[in-house]
C-alpha cells in the first residue's frame, strides 16, 4: 500500500517540539488519517533525499538494521484496514503482515499495559542485528540500540509537530510479542510507541 507523500516542511520549530514533548499514556478514540501516519513513518525511518537512500535517523555505516512496524486498530486510520504492517522506506509504503485489530494481543505481551489499546496506532521498532554486526561485530548491537533511540525521538517530535502525542514502552515479552505480530524472529523488538490524540 503506497503512502501519501510526506511533507518536508512544517509550522513548528524543532525547539518548540522538544519543549512541548511529553510521554502520554492516555489517548482519545479519534482516528488518524493516512497523511499523519505517512508523516510519522517517514520521520521515523523514511528516505530523506530524492533518488537516494539516506534515512531520517542516523545509522552506523548506513547499514540500517532497523525495521518499523505499525499496529493499526479497527477504524484507526479510515483508509487502512486493521492489521500489522511492515514499513518499507525505499518505496514509502506498507506491506500487510497480519490482518485484524491486534492492539489487545500486543498490549498483553507488554505486561498487560491496556492503556496501549486506546491509541489508534502503535509503532514498533525492531532490529535485525546481523545487518550491522557483519561490519562491526558485537559492537553493532550497541549501534543498533543507539539507532532505535534516534528513531524513537523522531517519532516523539514528529507526533508533537502534528498535534499528536506518543507514549513509549520497553517492557514486553520478546518472543510473545514477535508471535502476536507474526514478524520474523530475527526482527527483535526494542521499543513500542503508541501514537494518537491525547485524551
Amino acid at each position: 500500500m503506497k503512502l501519501p507523500k510526506p511533507a518536508w516542511e512544517g509550522n513548528l520549530f524543532v525547539a518548540q517540539a522538544i519543549q512541548q514533548r511529553r510521554t502520554v499514556r492516555g489517548f482519545s478514540p479519534r482516528a488518524l488519517n493516512a497523511n499523519q501516519l505517512s508523516q510519522l513513518l517517514w520521520a521515523a525511518d523514511g528516505v530523506t533525499e530524492d533518488g537516494g537512500y539516506k534515512r531520517a535517523a542516523p545509522s552506523a555505516g548506513a547499514l540500517y538494521p532497523m525495521d518499523l512496524y505499525a499496529v493499526v486498530g479497527q477504524d484507526a486510520v479510515p483508509s487502512i484496514d486493521a492489521g500489522i504492517y511492515h514499513y518499507q522506506p525505499g518505496e514509502h509504503q506498507l506491506a500487510l503482515v497480519a490482518q485484524g485489530d491486534l492492539r489487545a494481543p500486543v498490549a498483553e505481551t507488554c505486561l498487560s499495559q491496556r492503556w496501549m489499546t486506546q491509541a489508534p496506532v502503535t509503532l514498533v521498532i525492531t532490529a535485525e542485528y546481523r545487518r550491522v554486526n557483519v561490519k562491526y561485530g558485537q559492537r553493532g548491537i550497541r549501534y543498533a540500540l543507539m539507532e532505535a533511540g534516534h528513531i524513537g525521538q523522531n517519532i516523539f517530535l514528529q507526533a508533537q509537530a502534528l498535534g499528536l502525542a506518543a507514549g513509549i514502552v520497553g517492557a514486553f515479552h520478546d518472543e510473545a510479542l514477535i508471535a502476536a505480530m507474526s514478524i520474523p524472529p530475527a526482527h527483535e523488538p526494542l521499543l513500542l510507541m503508541p501514537v494518537g490524540y491525547k485524551k
